[in-house]
């Protein structure tokens, strides 16, 4: 074979590439317009700064109960470098990107960019900034159980919604996962000194307690939420979420937040730790 014939031969290759690489590059950015798109839709930007706002009263929590100076100026502030809004939804966006793997985001996009679906999300954004005030959960919480005496018909879409998508084991599962990673941090900080044994046993000794404050704050949750509601709208929802897309965005919406929490929970274990070394010296 002469040279000239191998020249073209590696030319025709190196074009092919270039064209494969200019293809997949215009999926990759268009995959991500998709992702940017139900990231809008689902409204999640607004969500992380709700979490923020959760965040630093359970930071502040934490700093009363373990810290000597957990009152300080001090410690707010280390809390408030660890919910950094920006990164939290970086985490989040390239979870639920990576989470969805093959799935197509366009029918998702669909329900949640509707009238009935930012109606659904504006609700359930409402009732979460209300749960904020400790008064507005409690009353909640005792409002679920009159409801549930007179028989109320929410209450059964309400658990219906909750079943279908798994919501208070999917629950418990980030919540104990996060607690996992808590006392990481505690232990890589060097205030604890724990076997990883040691911690997953202390862990799933909680599971019980966990299990119980999921079903109680999604039901009293839910049902605020979903109280202004049409039947209609409730069924389109559950069928969404009993549909393939549906429970790929139910699967990765998790996944993704549930390593966001993960990630802060380590932080704030080992700021605790710092922290209490520090009061040590």
């Amino acid at each position: 074979m002469s040279g000239a014939v191998i020249g073209r031969m590696l030319a025709g290759l190196v074009l092919a590439l270039g064209m494969m690489s200019q293809a997949w590059a215009q999926q990759g950015a268009e995959r991500g317009a998709q992702i940017d798109a139900l990231i809008a839709a689902l409204r999640i930007g607004d969500t992380v700064a709700l979490m923020r706002e959760e965040g630093l009263v359970f930071g502040r929590e934490i700093g009363s109960d373990m810290l000597a100076d957990g009152e300080s100026d001090g410690w707010p502030a280390v809390v408030s470098r660890i919910y950094d809004t920006e990164k939290m939804q970086a985490l989040v966006a390239q979870g639920l990107g990576e989470a969805l793997d093959e799935a197509d985001p366009a029918p998702m996009i669909a329900f949640f960019a509707s009238p009935r679906g930012q109606e659904i999300i504006a609700l359930e954004l409402a009732a979460r900034r209300a749960f904020l005030d400790p008064v507005v959960e409690e009353g909640a919480r005792e409002r679920l159980e009159m409801r549930r005496d007179e028989d109320d018909p929410l209450l059964g879409h309400v658990d219906r919604l909750i079943e279908d998508s798994d919501l208070i084991e999917r629950n418990v599962s980030g919540a104990l996962n996060a607690n996992l990673m808590f006392y990481k941090g505690l232990v890589d900080g060097g205030a604890l000194e724990m076997s990883q044994d040691e911690i997953l046993d202390d862990v799933w000794s909680q599971e019980e307690a966990v299990r119980e404050d999921a079903q109680g704050w999604l039901q009293s949750f839910l049902m605020m939420a979903y109280d202004p509601l049409s039947g209609s709208d409730l069924e389109a929802y559950a069928a969404f979420y009993r549909s393939a897309e549906g429970r790929a965005l139910n699967r990765a919406t998790f996944t993704a937040f549930d390593r966001m929490y993960e990630e802060i929970s380590y932080l704030l274990g080992r700021a605790v730790a710092e922290r209490m070394q520090s009061e040590r010296l």
